[in-house]
């Protein structure tokens, strides 16, 4: 029985002309928004606003940086604008926390059994292989 494997998964359908559906959807947002613009806004300064919404738009939908669509980037630099910058550096133990450590070692150990692992001696390891030789023989 033969199975029909997709292949190039990861290449989105062209829906709309030679556009995907996520692109066109970038286009009509970024024509949308600069055409509200265009009328709210008088004729001079409406320009300076429409040039960064429709290249926006163009970004979102065709510009890639490393082979990755831009929008991973604005969502990446997003997480790390509003995202916790706190690093801290793990300094060597002090001696009162190594202690510490120390006896909640010493309880863990004394409180935990470790299991029982029986020897394997040479002559168990024959029979063991033998066994094993046996039963494959008779399958």
């Amino acid at each position: 029985m033969q199975f029909q494997v997709p292949q190039f998964i990861e290449i989105e359908d062209k829906v709309i002309g030679p556009f995907t559906f996520r692109q066109f959807l970038f286009l009509l947002g970024a024509g949308g928004g600069s055409f509200a613009i265009y009328r709210i806004i008088p004729a001079p300064f409406s320009y300076l606003l429409i040039a960064p919404v429709a290249g926006l738009g163009l970004a979102l939908a065709f510009y890639k940086v490393n082979n990755r669509p831009f929008t991973t980037m604005v969502e990446s630099w997003f997480k790390f604008s509003l995202g916790n910058k706190r690093y801290l550096w793990k300094k060597e133990a002090t001696t009162i926390k190594k202690e510490a450590m120390e006896i909640e070692g010493m309880i863990n150990k004394t409180t935990i059994p470790k299991p029982i692992v029986p020897k394997l001696t040479a002559g168990k390891l024959k029979d063991i292989a033998w066994s094993l030789d046996i039963k494959e023989k008779i399958k």
